[in-house]
């Protein structure tokens, strides 16, 4: 087994490992993409070697020694673990941020009323039930 592809899996679990960290550390954190972007390189790294080794039919599993396949084991159990610990915290967010937009748009539709106002070209004013539109600086 290539040591990269065992590289690859472990870089692949510290990333998750310190993304659910700051997750679930109070404050801001402004890299989350340049994380998201490392995972999903990292994952088709992942994906290229396993699909050439089963297109080109290398039982390298059995080729490995008890020491490489137990480290092997070890570290996809992180893996497993990390990603996991990870799916958990990232569903929380999404969680909490829909949330936090309904509550938004709640407040929204409270303060301005559920009656927005749309000014016509020959200046009629013409009455809708829509809510009144939400918009969100991400840059904040």
């Amino acid at each position: 087994m290539p040591d990269n592809y065992l590289d690859t899996i472990v870089s692949l679990t510290a990333i998750m490992v310190e993304e659910t960290a700051r997750l679930e550390a109070p404050g801001r954190h402004g890299d989350f993409a340049e994380m998201a972007a490392a995972k999903i390189k990292l994952v088709a790294e992942l994906e290229t070697e396993a699909a050439a080794r089963e297109r080109t039919g290398d039982n390298w599993l059995t080729a490995l020694s008890e020491e490489a396949r137990e480290n092997l084991k070890a570290a996809v159990q992180d893996l497993r673990l990390a990603a996991e610990a990870n799916a958990r915290v990232l569903a929380r967010q999404i969680d909490l941020s829909t949330e936090m937009m309904a509550a938004v748009a709640a407040e929204a539709r409270r303060v301005t009323g559920s009656r927005s106002s749309i000014y016509g070209a020959r200046g009629r004013v013409a009455r809708s039930d829509a809510a009144a539109p939400i918009s969100v600086n991400a840059s904040l």
